[in-house]
């Protein structure tokens, strides 16, 4: 009985990360650039003299739905949208080197240009500073382009450029911080054909009506477990009352 046990319990785990997982892609379904989680469930046995036919159900985030979300075109002058699977390097709050799909980037108070959730963007030398200017745009290569106080608009002047990648052939990971890293540390080369597209945003690629299809099914699958749990009990009392019977 305690078989039926091992694998109720470990179930009703998995199903509480896949929840927690379809949570955060719900709440983040109109975040800029948000690729989705994915959960995999996998079967775990247990090994060593009478364990070995006990098994457990693991279930994780392991990576993030690749494909691209919708792009709109919003004509803000540091809004982009990476083409492609281009994504653009930023640096993480443990200084590590991620990469990201969100494009609305704004200048911070210290002239840091950063994402819209704070993270500051990499360019050929670091986290990119913008000098005082009168205007501030993105070029299709990445090139950040600035026209100095009182310049001509026409002529802006090129201060750095941003760092795009492509994750094709590396193993990448996605984060808590909803950011791609190489799996067990390092950083992904600069990829110099990457475009991106000016004034334009990409959004989210969750549906939000297959993810509540999701969180449905999810939610059954975590009442089937609950009740093996309340079958393996009612059947441990069952053998109990048999032993006390005289």
């Amino acid at each position: 009985m305690d078989r039926l046990v091992y694998t109720a319990y470990s179930g009703l785990r998995s199903r509480m990360a896949a929840q927690a997982a379809i949570a955060n892609n719900m709440a983040n379904a109109s975040t800029i650039g948000f690729r989705g989680d994915k959960v995999a469930f996998e079967q775990l046995a247990l090994r060593g003299g009478s364990v070995e036919a006990r098994s457990l159900t693991a279930g994780e985030v392991i990576d993030a739905d690749r494909k691209n979300g919708a792009v709109i075109s919003t004509g803000r002058d540091l809004d982009i949208a990476m083409e492609g699977d281009a994504w653009m390097a930023v640096q993480a709050a443990d200084g590590e080197e991620g990469y990201t799909r969100r494009g609305d980037l704004s200048i911070s108070p210290s002239g840091v240009l950063q994402t819209g959730d704070g993270f500051p963007v990499i360019g050929g030398s670091g986290p990119i500073t913008i000098p005082p200017a009168s205007k501030v745009t993105i070029g299709p290569d990445g090139s950040v382009l600035v026209v100095p106080p009182g310049g001509e608009l026409d002529k802006p002047q090129a201060v750095d450029k941003l760092k795009l990648v492509d994750p094709k052939g590396s193993e990448t990971v996605k984060g808590t911080d909803n950011l791609l890293r190489v799996k067990g540390g390092g950083a992904l080369p600069e990829n110099l054909d990457a475009k991106v597209m000016g004034g334009k945003l990409e959004q989210s690629n969750v549906n939000i009506t297959d993810t509540l299809v999701q969180m449905i099914e999810n939610q059954r699958s975590y009442e089937v477990q609950a009740k093996l749990l309340a079958s393996a009990k009612d059947m441990d009392d069952g053998g109990a009352s048999l032993m006390r019977m005289p």
